[in-house]
């Protein structure tokens, strides 16, 4: 832990706090029906005839269930499209590679992925999606998936600011203005920053180039069907090949990483993600993308201060969310700068740090503090292998996610996720003191308190049913290539991932099987879906409340003491309810690092 990631970590935290009232302000303009903006000249027309092309009257709001409704059928359709692009792709156009369709299990895998915000991947990027998949399919659903959790957010802020209202807005309204006036604009400027780093943006076919150094490796002999030839025992029979040539693929990146580092998505169009130079060639790049990871998620905070006319309580959210993020990087740059003391005891000189897995081009700093941003926010985005952090290092983007993804998080999701915590924090404060529960001069009820506990309680049912299931499975154990704890941890991060809606993972789990696409799937869907009704569902709730004029009784939900309840409330959700499951991995994983003789 040198001077120099202080430095960083100090400027990170400066520029993050700067950006969220400007992005904040921004948002109310974009996401009120009459909001106007400076580009309102030049996309005023634009919006007008997108309402007019789809029937959309951007004057009429919906209740609840009619915004819950539209959310749910524009995903369902959007997903059964990318669908079907990826399962066609070998007969599409923009595949100057001649990639074949991909396989049903996989396809529905990803569909289900992007439409869900997660963009958990199971296949590496260049080598199994087309052009026109990776651009129609995958970069499409960036946008429509960050637009609708930010739609979701603005509104729940809206039930909580309306008095005694039967309607929540327009879904399709905020949809569009959302990503006509926030997503495209702030991407094209992204996109062309990046290619100013040395990002690429091109339809060129993938090049072959000669190597160096040629070396010779040995592989799996195939014969003339393209099937592994075995011997009698059943083994791989392997021949040297020498290898002479490199192919270097191309492709649109730019403009794929632009949204999915703003929209919080994190599907990398190569497989080695935000580690490959194409993705992210220069330290500049490196900080702009963390940073634009947490810019939407934390103008949020100041949107909600605005429109719930309490700027103090978005504050309060905001440095809630802060500290646990100061928090879980301090935590995971500490583990993964000491390093591993097995190496030491082994007489192996080491350089007080953990480095396998990590991008030298940025150290183990930046290496945590990607690591923590992406988990903080349902990002995913990698600039190094979580899989390879030592046990207590690997423990932060794990845990992370687990809390529900809160601090800052997603696009949209994040906010709407932590004023569920918000709402059981006020609830758990009127039993210690024998009240009410009132949040910005609401009453909390009874009905409120059950849809916040099914937001919070769903996801973790089947977080921990499906590793359940899958640890208890052959189909499960045989995707794992390592035993013992850290199997356990793979195992565990992959289905957190997925129902978090976050998309990074262990890298050492084979997760391209069957029955590791369904699940994950399914868990991507249950993530997003049963968090996002009954969030709608307390917005509806809010809005027909009468607001009665906060008094010296009433609960502040502003300052130190508010900020530390909400803070300990999503700590302790998440703590107890994973705590055993995260001893059976990470936890027991340390101390058998620390204590055990035994070598691994």
């Amino acid at each position: 832990m040198n001077v120099n990631g202080w430095i960083q970590l100090a400027f990170f935290s400066i520029m993050l706090l700067a950006l969220t009232k400007p992005m904040g302000l921004y948002l109310v303009q974009v996401l009120e029906v009459n909001g106007r903006t400076w580009l309102d000249p030049a996309l005023k027309p634009v919006e007008r005839l997108i309402y007019r092309f789809a029937g959309i009257d951007p004057a009429k709001e919906q209740d609840w269930k009619g915004y819950a409704v539209s959310v749910l059928i524009f995903s369902l359709v959007t997903l059964l499209l990318t669908y079907l692009i990826m399962r066609l792709q070998g007969v599409l156009p923009l595949n100057p590679q001649g990639l074949s369709g991909v396989p049903g299990d996989l396809s529905f895998n990803t569909a289900a992925s992007f439409t869900t915000n997660t963009n958990w991947q199971n296949y590496g990027g260049e080598s199994t999606m087309s052009y026109l998949s990776q651009m129609v399919g995958l970069a499409f659903h960036n946008f429509i998936s960050s637009a609708a959790g930010i739609a979701i957010a603005a509104a729940l802020v809206r039930g909580i600011a309306r008095d005694k209202a039967a309607t929540l807005g327009n879904f399709w309204t905020d949809l569009t203005r959302t990503c006509l006036y926030l997503l495209l604009p702030l991407c094209l400027v992204y996109s062309l920053f990046l290619v100013s780093q040395g990002m690429i943006q091109n339809f060129k076919p993938y090049q072959t180039v000669k190597v160096l150094d040629p070396y010779t490796t040995q592989v799996a002999k195939k014969d003339a069907g393209g099937q592994e030839i075995k011997d009698a025992k059943g083994n791989p029979v392997m021949e040297a090949v020498k290898v002479e040539t490199q192919t270097i693929a191309q492709g649109p990146v730019a403009s794929q990483v632009a949204i999915k580092m703003l929209g919080t998505n994190g599907g990398g169009f190569f497989n080695a993600n935000a580690s490959h130079p194409y993705e992210n060639p220069t330290p500049l790049s490196n900080f702009i993308q963390i940073l634009s990871i947490f810019l939407i998620p934390a103008g949020l905070t100041y949107y909600l201060g605005r429109m719930v006319g309490n700027q103090k309580h978005g504050w309060s959210v905001w440095s809630a969310m802060f500290l646990l993020f100061l928090v879980g990087v301090l935590v995971c740059w500490y583990a993964e700068a000491h390093g591993n003391p097995r190496l030491t005891a082994l007489g192996i000189e080491q350089t007080s740090c953990n480095m396998e897995g990590k991008e030298v081009r940025f150290g183990i700093f930046n290496s945590s503090l990607f690591a923590t941003v992406t988990t903080d926010a349902s990002c995913g985005a990698v600039n190094s292998m979580h899989d390879s952090f030592t046990p207590l290092g690997g423990l932060v983007p794990l845990f992370n996610i687990q809390l529900g993804e809160v601090v800052f998080g997603g696009v949209g999701a994040g906010l709407f996720g932590m004023l569920v915590f918000v709402v059981l924090a006020i609830f758990l404060a009127g039993l210690m003191v024998g009240r009410t529960p009132e949040y910005l001069g609401k009453k909390i009820e009874s009905f409120d308190i059950q849809v916040a506990a099914l937001a919070i309680l769903v996801p973790i049912v089947f977080l921990l049913g499906f590793t359940g299931l899958a640890a208890a499975s052959q189909w499960g154990l045989k995707g794992l290539n390592n035993t013992g704890p850290h199997g356990f941890s793979e195992m565990l991060y992959a289905f957190t991932s997925c129902i978090g809606n976050n998309g990074s993972a262990f890298a050492g789990l084979s997760g391209n099987t069957p029955w590791y696409n369904l699940t994950l799937g399914l868990a991507t869907l249950v993530g997003r879906f049963l968090l996002i009704v009954p969030v709608l569902a307390l917005a509806g709730s809010l809005a027909r409340k009468k607001t009665v004029p906060q008094s010296a009784g009433s609960f502040p939900v502003s300052g130190p003491i508010f900020t530390f309840l909400l803070i300990g409330t999503v700590v302790i959700v998440g703590a107890l309810t994973f705590f055993p499951a995260l001893s059976l991995g990470p936890i027991v994983e340390h101390f058998l690092m620390i204590n055990s003789n035994k070598l691994f």
